[in-house]
């Protein structure tokens, strides 16, 4: 018999790296998980690894296990996630251009006039967007790649530049010690740190436009009671670490002054912004901000991320699953990303559209029939806000869902099921008790041109979402003992 295909080799890499680490994790004594237990949760408060709820600080949870991902697997989910997010990133031409596109990715009337008002030439040849690309994927499978599955993208103000690292770090300092002090041999160690690629984003940016100051404002609402602490917590590693002038600011404390953006007499050369435009348009509306700083940014192309960021609707994966569009305006090697990897998603609306299998049809028929396979979800929601899963409901639960749905403004979308991964972690309860519990894993991949993090998330819940109280599971990079071959070769396959 032939030996084992590269890919399939590969694909058992990771399979018997993920057996080392079960192995190495779950012969741990209970006392030891206890211990570990309260030692990360003390890291976690000390790092600021917290999220706030209605202004109470909860510790994240981070699961004693980390994932093992093999570095040609972290390859290739760059290389698919920034094929995704330089797609993405075309939105904003495209929707000048093009009709269709505007009904599947609507802006309100003040958005749109925003686009109008702010976006031209220069943003097509910098357009400086940092997003995170949420998926399923099992890293244990010999076909891992077809695995993989994109639900959504986040291209504004995303979740992990502080908590990828920081969860990394803290699964490398204080739990991989005492594995390796039990003379566990496991190679394992963080990746790229998300803070570096993302500032190295930031300051590439400023040299492109040519701007004299590396002076960066993290904006975001300083008074809101609910989210993770991470834009603080970045300004605060920045300063120490890379000596620049970091301001953490509210757009409410920002000045214009002729065309240069000002906070208090420090001028602003770029901005990383943790706000959505319809919320800048609603606080204009209401008087309480002047947005012309805001403005300013973004027509001088020094707000991270750009316009484009408002194109993150879960709407926007109809634009890269229907082939009207697909062949349009993206390439073959595009278009064969799209379709491995994308989930077939549609705006709920009563049309006919391309459905899974090719064939053009009834989208309100479809979604009343195929109920077992797909999920319904606000288009321009987030955190896990109201995910319908097709095979939780009863037949008039997802009728009633699918009227409600079309009867309202806000806009859903229908989306082909995705495979939710299942992996096992030691979990201690408050007893002192430890068992082996199953919890469902989604992945948030965050690309720049420099590298790129994964976000790991993990919940018994079947939505997994930090904001919906799930944990975090660090994906450290590794490389199992060992070679593999195939049946028959001369070696044997090393699955330990």
């Amino acid at each position: 018999m032939s030996e084992l295909s590269v890919g399939e080799e590969r694909g058992l890499s990771g399979l018997s790296l993920d057996g080392q680490v079960r192995r190495a994790f779950f012969s741990l004594p209970p006392e030891t998980m206890v211990d570990l237990v309260g030692r990360v949760r003390q890291g976690s408060l000390e790092r600021q690894l917290v999220y706030f709820r209605q202004g109470v600080a909860e510790v994240i949870p981070v699961m004693l296990r980390p994932f093992g991902i093999m570095p040609d697997q972290l390859a290739y989910l760059h290389f698919v996630s920034l094929t995704l997010i330089n797609a993405l990133k075309r939105l904003p031409d495209l929707y000048i251009q093009d009709f269709g596109v505007r009904a599947l990715v609507p802006l309100t009337p003040p958005e749109e006039q925003w686009l109008w008002d702010t976006w031209g030439p220069s943003h097509r040849e910098l357009n400086p967007v940092i997003g995170r690309m949420d998926g399923m994927l099992s890293f244990t499978s010999p076909s891992w790649k077809d695995t993989l599955t994109f639900v959504e993208p986040n291209l504004n103000g995303i979740g992990g530049l502080h908590i990828i690292p920081t969860c990394e770090q803290i699964v490398a300092d204080v739990i991989l010690p005492v594995v390796r002090g039990r003379g566990v041999e496991l190679r394992l160690e963080p990746g790229q740190d998300m803070r570096h690629l993302f500032i190295q984003e930031l300051l590439d940016h400023l040299e492109a436009l040519g701007r004299p100051g590396r002076t960066i404002c993290f904006l975001e609402e300083k008074d809101s009671l609910d989210g993770p602490v991470e834009q603080q917590a970045l300004a605060d590693y920045y300063r120490e670490n890379y000596g620049l002038l970091i301001v953490h600011a509210d757009p409410s404390e920002l000045r214009l002054e002729g065309e240069e953006v000002l906070w208090g007499d420090v001028p602003i050369d770029v901005a990383y912004r943790d706000y959505e435009l319809r919320d800048i348009v609603a606080l204009e509306v209401e008087g309480r901000i002047d947005v012309r700083p805001m403005r300013q940014l973004f027509k001088s192309n020094r707000m991270v991320s750009s316009l484009a960021g408002e194109f993150d609707h879960k709407s926007c994966w109809e634009i890269l699953t229907d082939p009207q569009f697909t062949h349009k305006y993206y390439n073959a090697d595009e278009r064969q990303v799209f379709h491995r990897h994308v989930l077939w998603t549609r705006l709920l609306s009563d049309r006919r559209t391309t459905l899974p299998d090719g064939e053009v049809g009834d989208l309100l028929e479809y979604t009343r029939r195929s109920q077992e396979i797909l999920v319904l979800k606000p288009n321009r929601s987030y955190g896990g806000d109201r995910v319908l899963l097709g095979y939780l409901l009863s037949t008039g639960e997802w009728e009633a869902a699918i009227v409600q749905a079309l009867s309202g403004d806000e806009g859903w979308v229908v989306q082909r099921l995705a495979h939710v991964s299942v992996s096992e972690f030691p979990v201690v309860t408050d007893d002192g008790a430890v068992s082996i519990e199953p919890f469902y894993t989604v992945m948030g991949f965050a690309p720049t041109k420099f590298g790129m993090a994964i976000l790991g998330r993990a919940s018994q819940k079947a939505v997994v979402n930090v904001a919906q109280r799930g944990g975090l599971c660090a994906v450290l990079i590794g490389k199992p003992s060992g070679r593999l071959s195939g049946p028959g070769s001369k070696g044997q396959v090393d699955r330990e």
